[in-house]
């Protein structure tokens, strides 16, 4: 009987070979199904643990964060990290900065899946309730696989034995039904291939009447097709290959005009239409050296808007552009032709002006400080108000590097904004 499944004569037992294929298929798919939803329920009830291990831990936390006790916090957090379920802890002050963020896995031994709780960390005084910060509880799903291990290896193994009897059947079945025939198929058209005229047919041995046969005749009648229409496809290939060249020069001309234009944008900065920070930094780069030939004093002014990510997360990101658009706007009506104005970063620009010593730097910077403090933009009937910080630095005998002046301007833009920002250091 087995004998006869592997080896069918007649319809029904092919039917029957491919029903049990199905049916092992699906057994799989099944299977698979059981797994994952038996993963499913193990990690909810692992979000279940976390929150009453949270609830549990909220008060003394909050407690150490309210007392700043840092030692009794961490101790906490130790003790967390020493329960099977969890991985990880996070804790973050009202600031959204962290101030304990600890895993017990290693950065090259991150678990697969990761899923967590957050909660927040508050005090409760005089009746007002007052934000700390959050807390957060991780655990992954190897905490999930040590849960249902026993049960994920029987599961595994069936569907490794189901998946073996599977594959060797399917092979068993290919290779009679199909692998041969189509080999000596694939063989008979190359030998066509490999003929110079189109006379030579497919003629297949030992198959039986199915759609095998009936691909030779369709094969048969298109090697007939193909060599009365071989000599019109002769005289069209020429006609196609002038219409081609016709379309490739076009399509060059159109590539070059691209190119040139591509060069265009690729120095500028899409939004503000000032230089990016490459061709900023290469075109200073080279005015430095210019000006260091003729001993000419060259200045350097670092801008950063003040709270910037507040207005978009205020106003959003539109507006947030618009008011990068005014900015830069607003401090080109102070520049000159010859100056260089760059965004070099998302809120940060610079200006490289020649020929300027760092007095006339410094008023040019306090100018544009308390231009942009007394405007505002208004959009959509909101009227908003911004600020810049800047830092301004001109340039030593002995720097040779612009990027040496943007470091030192750095340091003074920092120290603007350490100085209760809207101010310019120099």
């Amino acid at each position: 009987m087995f004998a006869n499944f592997l080896r069918p004569n007649n319809l029904s037992q092919k039917m029957m070979r491919v029903i049990f294929s199905i049916y092992l298929a699906v057994t799989c798919l099944i299977t698979s199904m059981e797994f994952l939803t038996e993963y499913v329920k193990t990690q909810d009830s692992i979000v279940s643990e976390l929150k009453q291990l949270e609830e549990s831990v909220l008060r003394p936390i909050s407690t150490s964060l309210w007392q700043y006790n840092q030692n009794q916090l961490e101790a906490l957090v130790a003790g967390l990290l020493k329960i099977p379920i969890i991985e990880g802890v996070d804790i973050l002050d009202k600031y959204d900065q962290p101030m304990i963020s600890q895993r017990s896995y290693t950065r090259d031994l991150t678990p697969l899946s990761i899923f967590d709780i957050k909660s927040d960390l508050n005090w409760q005084l005089n009746e007002h309730k007052i934000f700390l910060g959050t807390l957060t509880l991780y655990s992954s799903s190897e905490v999930v696989l040590d849960r249902v291990l026993f049960g994920f290896s029987l599961i595994i193994i069936t569907e490794i034995i189901k998946l073996s009897i599977l594959f060797w059947l399917f092979i068993w079945a290919f290779d009679r039904y199909l692998a041969s025939p189509l080999k000596e198929l694939m063989s008979q058209v190359n030998e066509v291939q490999l003929s110079e005229t189109i006379t030579k047919r497919i003629n297949l041995s030992h198959i039986e009447n199915n759609e095998l046969i009936q691909l030779q005749v369709h094969m048969n009648n298109m090697l007939s097709a193909m060599a009365r229409d071989r000599e019109i496809l002769l005289e069209d290939e020429q006609a196609k290959r002038n219409s081609l060249e016709r379309a490739v020069a076009k399509r060059t001309q159109a590539l070059q005009a691209l190119n040139e234009k591509l060069e265009v944008l690729a120095t500028r900065d899409s939004l503000t239409d000032t230089l990016n920070r490459g061709s900023f930094f290469d075109t200073a780069q080279h005015l430095l050296v210019l000006c260091q030939r003729k001993k000419s004093p060259t200045s350097f002014i670092l801008m950063d808007l003040d709270h910037f990510k507040r207005i978009n997360d205020t106003y959003g990101h539109v507006i947030g552009d618009k008011v990068l658009i005014h900015f830069t706007q607003t401090i080109q009506t102070f520049l000159r032709k010859s100056d260089l104005i760059g965004r070099v970063g998302g809120e940060e620009f610079a200006i490289y002006l020649a020929d300027i010593d760092i007095d006339d730097a410094f008023k040019l910077a306090d100018k544009i400080r308390e231009t942009i403090a007394n405007s505002s933009l208004k959009i959509d009937g909101k009227r908003i108000i911004y600020t810049v910080s800047l830092g301004v630095v001109s340039s030593e005998p002995t720097e040779h590097l612009i990027v040496d002046l943007f470091k030192r301007a750095d340091v003074k833009l920092y120290g603007a904004k350490g100085k209760g920002r809207n101010y310019v250091e120099r």
